[in-house]
């Protein structure tokens, strides 16, 4: 609404209020104290405005809390320890502050973490791995370091795990591929390496979405990735992965978007690529490619970007390159393509 100004310590007033949602607007300044006799207030949104000082302590004493969202404002200092207090909360949302320290060992019995964009240190609590209504856990675009507690494949009921642009090292924790709910992985850059193991996809019924482009990840591209059924997007990009790119992605009829480009793939393009009916973006730039670019890429009418620049394709163009309607960007330079073309 547009709301501006300071919240009073009036607020402190409305001790039977229940929810309280500031969302979207312009408030800014410090949360009066006042707000921890809002002892009843199990639904509180702060998000999209521009309050700072430190996160409050006093939300410890909020005991019927359930969801807590202070996502997008300014808010400094560390995450309390008192949160873990609140064993109703269910939802923490501390996105994009400038929180800073390190994640406490416990807070309370979370079905969604969200820490995304502040100034976090530190390793990953393996306290993490016990929080068994876990469904939702971002804690991206940090600078935490260490490896992924093993014990993360514990959380049966995660569906939602990011955990991206930090610094961790060593190697994923493949338990987490165990995890039936599991619908989204995102481990986009860190430092993490070693090789995915074949058998990856078995028995997850909903995945959509693997991103673990720009890290250090080599070896080959599973071919039990096509087990994926329901897999839409599919990035490994930046990275060391090599061989050929198996003609299996083909049963991946549900991707829209593949990022393979800067690694070493070699081989030819599986002309099984003709499959992924649905697919929008291939990005393959910046590798060892050989071989035509073959027809059946250009039978996948849903096709808006084709990304191709940087390999050693060779060969000419085939006339069915007029069949992508929908192409918004074509990058093929950097090969070995002959003939003339008027498009």
């Amino acid at each position: 609404m547009t709301l501006a100004g300071r919240i009073t310590q009036e607020f402190g007033n409305l001790t039977f209020l229940v929810s309280l949602d500031l969302g979207s607007n312009n408030f800014h300044g410090n949360l009066p104290q006042e707000m921890t006799h809002l002892r009843r207030l199990k639904f509180f949104d702060l998000s999209f405005n521009s309050f700072s000082g430190v996160v409050p302590s006093w939300f410890g004493f909020l005991h019927q809390l359930q969801f807590l969202n202070l996502g997008n404002n300014s808010f400094t200092g560390s995450i309390p320890s008192s949160f873990s207090n609140i064993s109703t909360l269910e939802t923490l949302n501390l996105n994009f502050n400038s929180v800073e320290g390190q994640i406490p060992k416990v807070i309370g019995s979370l079905r969604e973490l969200k820490l995304r964009g502040n100034n976090l240190i530190g390793s990953i609590p393996l306290s993490l791995s016990n929080s068994s209504r876990l469904e939702a856990l971002d804690l991206s675009y940090n600078s935490l370091q260490g490896n992924i507690p093993e014990g993360i494949g514990n959380l049966h009921n995660i569906n939602w795990l990011a955990i991206q642009y930090n610094q961790l090292t060593g190697s994923i924790p493949f338990t987490i591929f165990n995890t039936s709910r599991i619908e989204f992985i995102a481990f986009t850059g860190n430092s993490l390496s070693g090789s995915l193991l074949n058998g990856l996809c078995n028995g997850l019924p909903i995945f959509k979405g693997l991103y673990l482009s720009e890290n250090k990840f080599h070896g080959r591209m599973p071919a039990s990735l096509s087990n994926c059924s329901q897999l839409q997007l599919l990035s490994l990009f930046g990275s060391e992965f090599d061989g050929a790119i198996h003609s299996e992605i083909g049963r991946l009829s549900n991707l829209q978007i593949l990022y393979l480009g800067t690694n070493h793939f070699t081989g030819i393009i599986p002309q099984e690529i003709e499959n992924l009916a649905n697919l929008m973006e291939l990005w393959m730039e910046g590798n060892q490619i050989t071989g035509s670019v073959p027809i059946s890429i250009f039978n996948i009418s849903s096709l808006q970007i084709l990304s191709l620049w940087k390999n050693n394709l060779s060969g000419f163009l085939p006339w069915e390159i007029g069949n992508l309607t929908k192409m918004q960007i074509l990058q093929l330079s950097g090969n070995k393509l002959i003939g003339t073309y008027i498009f």
